[in-house]
């Protein structure tokens, strides 16, 4: 496992590495300590992951891969796991602890980042043409990392909430949850009609929320372009409710 010290170099000024812009997200270790698997784009991305024309991956996209890989072991570490909670036979995954230290939460957004670049040049062959100009939270742990991704490439940043917590007219999405149908809301006019938009959350479980939250992008004219998430349960079979859309997770787990 790499040190601080690693992460911090690792975070080295861009003029010291190569000249993508910057953070990373969590990874968590399964309850029962067996690995995680880092996950990638959908099939589709990680295949297109852009190639010159000897077949060979491009410096560039070669450079962002590896420290993508080196970043997220960094962040092993700084997890904790709750067993019993929040009910007997739940395994917690705690993100908060990425938060916590300065360094690690750097580390953080650089993976966040990096995963974007190459989620961009799998879709584009170009990364500068497939990068968002908005990146939108849902509430509310979609806020802890949203805005400061959105700064690092150059987007805006929009927040999904309840239904009745933001002002002025908005545009409403429904979504079932275990005991019943709840409301999420997006002011009008945040997204503009054409405009690239990323969807982030800490966590894709059922994918009922994420749906919501691209239903809404869609409502405003916004082109959903892919959704970004720090944790992935694959056995709940999100993604099928997302309808096909680039979807990019950091981590697996089954717990």
């Amino acid at each position: 496992m790499s040190s601080t010290a690693d992460v911090a170099q690792t975070l080295a000024p861009s003029s010291q590495r190569d000249q993508d812009p910057l953070p990373s997200a969590a990874i968590a270790a399964p309850i029962d300590g067996t690995t995680p698997s880092a996950s990638t784009t959908d099939a589709t991305a990680s295949s297109a992951l852009s190639h010159d024309a000897s077949g060979r991956q491009p410096a560039a996209a070669s450079s962002r891969a590896a420290e993508l890989a080196s970043t997220k072991m960094s962040l092993y570490g700084a997890l904790k796991r709750f067993p019993d909670f929040p009910i007997p036979g739940i395994n917690f995954i705690d993100i908060m602890p990425l938060f916590q230290d300065p360094v690690i939460h750097l580390a953080l957004l650089r993976a966040l980042e990096l995963q974007v670049l190459e989620f961009s040049a799998a879709l584009a062959g170009n990364a500068s043409l497939a990068k968002p100009d908005v990146v939108v939270g849902l509430d509310a742990r979609g806020f802890l990392f949203g805005p400061s991704l959105a700064l690092r490439l150059n987007a805006s940043f929009v927040p999904v909430r309840k239904q009745g917590k933001m002002p002025g007219p908005c545009v409403t999405a429904a979504y079932e949850k275990e005991y019943g149908t709840d409301y999420f809301q997006m002011q009008e006019g945040a997204v503009k009609p054409g405009q690239k938009v990323l969807v982030v959350d800490d966590i894709i479980a059922t994918g009922g929320s994420a749906a919501a939250a691209g239903a809404l992008v869609k409502q405003l004219g916004g082109e959903l372009i892919g959704y970004l998430f720090i944790l992935e349960i694959p056995f709940l079979k999100g993604r099928d409710k997302l309808e096909g859309v680039p979807t990019v997770t950091l981590l697996e787990t089954d717990d």
